[in-house]
C-alpha cells in the first residue's frame, strides 16, 4: 500500500464538473492498492498518516499533526502509485491491486479515519 501524501491550505476533487470532495488545511492523500495489501497494513499507514507532524507550530518548526490543527483528509484512490515505467512508454500496472481489493482497502481506510475523528472528504472510485 502507498499514501502520496501532500498537505495543502485547501483541496479538492471535481468529476464531471461536480467537486466530489473539498478540505481546507490537512492533507490530501492518494491511495495505492497492492494485491498483498491487508487492512492490517492500511491500519500501520493510517497511524503514521494521522500521526505526522508536518505543520508549522508557533516558531515556524514543524512540530503539529493533523489533529494538533484540527485538520481535515480528502482521500482519493490512485491505482496509478503502482505504474511500473522501468520499460518503454506504456506503464505496466500488475502490481496494482484488483478493483475489488482496492475499493474495499479504501472505503476500509476513509472508515477508519472518520472514526478517528477527522473530518473525511473523498473522490470517486472508478472501477
Amino acid at each position: 500500500m502507498r499514501f502520496l501524501i501532500q498537505r495543502v491550505n485547501h483541496a479538492k476533487v471535481t468529476v464531471d464538473k461536480k467537486i466530489t470532495g473539498q478540505i481546507e488545511k490537512g492533507f490530501l492523500v492518494f491511495v495505492g492498492v497492492s494485491e498483498e495489501d491487508t487492512s492490517e497494513i492500511a491500519d500501520k499507514l493510517i497511524k503514521k498518516l494521522t500521526g505526522l507532524r508536518i505543520f508549522e507550530d508557533s516558531e515556524g518548526k514543524t512540530n503539529l499533526s493533523l489533529n494538533d490543527v484540527n485538520g481535515s483528509l480528502l482521500i482519493v484512490s490512485q491505482f496509478t502509485l503502482y505504474a511500473n515505467c522501468k520499460k518503454g512508454n506504456r506503464p505496466s500496472f500488475i502490481q496494482a491491486g484488483s478493483p475489488q481489493l482496492a475499493n474495499q482497502l479504501y472505503e476500509y481506510i476513509i472508515a477508519q479515519c472518520k472514526s478517528a475523528g477527522f473530518h473525511v472528504e473523498t473522490g470517486i472510485f472508478w472501477k
